[in-house]
């Protein structure tokens, strides 16, 4: 009875060029590569600038393809080019097909793209809309402090892209509210608001940024969030 010889561990022929592949499969491997990145190089400017500058569902998908496409013909012995162009040209006719469609129905266009969504309205998360995304505080956050802003109340309105970017419309500086500090130094959260004069200090919901009103100070939760994580607000100015 025949035994299976067991591969032996750190077989360095086996590491560097794979099961029983000669070396001269390597020359293969340079030509392979060149056809798949002239293929993409040439898919990419069919498609255009705008499935390489936005990056949507859509878009991402689409890249995910052909760079699957593309890569095993590369150096996969039995798989051929032939298959992968195949590939290519089904992705270009699928892309340039929803496209025209996207253009000719709002919904389709709606289940492709998607549609931006408001995480802020007049210095405050909307937090039905927020909770939707998978998008945490601490990233939100960070990314309205890449665009200069501090504290929620110099937000008007924020909306999350289909690309993922953040577009925001601030307050002018004499209508700038007092807002949620978002800053990585900011206090520690309250728990208990119970104690504290609201006329002389302003507290908004570490949780949404709603400022807390006589129910909240007296009932010591957020009349938006229904949260009892609160911090004093801010009121000044973006710094451009």
């Amino acid at each position: 009875m025949e035994t299976t010889a067991e591969p032996s561990i750190f077989d360095w022929t086996r590491l560097m060029i794979g099961e029983e592949m000669p070396y001269a499969f390597l020359f293969e491997v340079v030509f392979r590569s060149f056809v798949m990145f002239i293929i993409v190089l040439l898919v990419l400017r069919l498609i255009g600038k705008r499935g390489i500058k936005q990056l949507s569902v859509f878009e991402l998908a689409l890249i995910i393809s052909l760079g699957s496409a593309a890569g095993d013909p590369m150096f996969y012995y039995e798989v051929g080019l032939l298959p992968a162009l195949v590939v290519f040209i089904v992705i270009i006719f699928l892309y340039k097909g929803i496209t025209y469609l996207s253009e000719k129905s709002e919904r389709i266009e709606r289940f492709v793209e998607g549609v931006p969504v408001q995480l802020i309205e007049n210095g405050k998360i909307k937090f039905e809309n927020f909770n939707k995304e998978a998008i945490a505080h601490d990233e939100f956050f960070a990314q309205l402090r890449l665009k200069n802003v501090d504290h929620l109340g110099q937000v008007h309105k924020a909306f999350i892209e289909t690309s993922g970017e953040l577009s925001i419309f601030y307050f002018d500086k004499d209508q700038v509210k007092w807002g949620l500090p978002i800053l990585p130094d900011r206090n520690e959260c309250l728990t208990d608001i119970k104690n504290v004069n609201p006329l002389s200090e302003k507290i908004a919901c570490a949780v949404c940024g709603t400022l807390a009103d006589e129910i909240a100070f007296a009932s010591n939760h957020c009349g938006h969030c229904g949260k009892s994580k609160w911090i004093s607000a801010k009121n000044h100015p973006r710094i451009v």
